[in-house]
Order: C-alpha cells, then structure tokens, then sequence
C-alpha cells in the first residue's frame, strides 16, 4: 500500500509533468484523521517538483503547530481553513494549470461545457484578497460552502483572481482528477472561440 507521502509525491511529479502546475507554485496536501501531510515550501520553484516521501511535511491539524514551521507552505493557511469546515475533505490541491490560469487572470469563472465537468457545476471566482493571508483562505472556505455534496462525491473547486485553482476533494485521486478534467474543460472553451 502506497503511503500518503509517497503518494503525495507522485501527485506533485504528475502535475508538473501534465501542466497542471508550475515552478512558481502550488501545493497539495492530504489529511489521516488528525495528521495533515502537505508539500514543502518551494517544491515547484527550488525542487520542480521531483519530490520525495521524505520531503513531505506532516504534523497535527493544529494552526499553532505549522505556524512554527519554516518550511509550511504559504498557502497552507487555506488547506487548514478548509479541513477545519469541512470534515468532507481529505485531500486538497492548489495549483497553476495552464488552461485554468487565463480565467484566474480575467476573474472570469468556467461553466462546464463537456459531460465529465458537469458534476463540479460552475467554478465560481472568489474574491481578491493579499496572497498568503488569512482573508484569501476565509474567503476560499466561503466560495466552497454549499459545495459539500460534491466534496464527499468528488470535489469542488474555486477560481483563486490572479492565481490559480484550489481543489477539495474525497481523497487525492479525486483532487488531480477534478484539476485535469477542469483544465481540459478551460481549453476547450478557449479553443470554440476559434471555431466560432
């Protein structure tokens, strides 16, 4: 049996590989009852994503415990935000891909035009707010509430203006799931505009 970190690992490689993440950022994490398990800081920008077991942070579901932690990812204010509301999730993924971005970057949101997409409903856009912040993180929690039905089936996502997506899911093969259909979903709205 594969072990979370392990799988955490060949998550971050997977997304990397397929350009559903990049260098800049992102960042996944899963939770085993009260221990959460979350990549590194800087695991796009200094390891491009080659992670290993090892490399992966695990620790309490405690915001007090990761505060201390000078390798606690910056956006892992978020990921704490949402297993603290939602007892739905056990895995959740933010990250930068390459189809998604263009929407992050017009604050626009993305209606699900293929069958495969039709479960996550909208991906609605939440509002701006610093990186890295508290606020960024409440309001995340906000744009997911009413979505957890979803979560316990698959997962929810929300469009992060400027950034990326974030996804919440059942577990990790949900989330990356959820990232790639969503991101082939944004390419082929991007593309019927040639057609039109």
């Amino acid at each position: 049996m594969v072990s979370l970190p392990e799988l955490i690992a060949q998550m971050g490689r997977r997304l990397f590989e397929r350009r559903l993440t990049d260098m800049s950022g992102g960042n996944i994490s899963a939770r085993e009852g009260n221990t959460l398990y979350i990549t590194p800081k800087f695991s796009g920008s200094r390891h491009h994503w080659q992670l290993f077991p090892e490399d992966i942070l695990s620790g309490p579901l405690d915001p007090t415990y990761w505060q201390q932690q000078p390798l606690f990812s910056r956006e892992g204010k978020a990921h704490l935000a949402i297993y603290e509301t939602f007892p739905e999730a056990q895995a959740v993924i933010h990250a930068h891909p390459f189809h998604v971005l263009p929407f992050c970057m017009m604050s626009r949101p993305i209606p699900p035009v293929l069958e495969n997409t039709q479960k996550f409903g909208i991906i609605e856009v939440v509002p701006p707010a610093p990186a890295h912040s508290q606020e960024l993180a409440n309001n995340i929690v906000a744009g997911l509430r009413g979505k957890e039905e979803r979560i316990r089936q698959q997962a929810a996502a929300v469009l992060i203006p400027y950034h990326g997506i974030i996804v919440a899911a059942k577990d990790l093969w949900a989330a990356i799931d959820a990232v790639e259909r969503i991101d082939w979903n944004a390419w082929c709205i991007l593309a019927g505009k040639w057609l039109d």
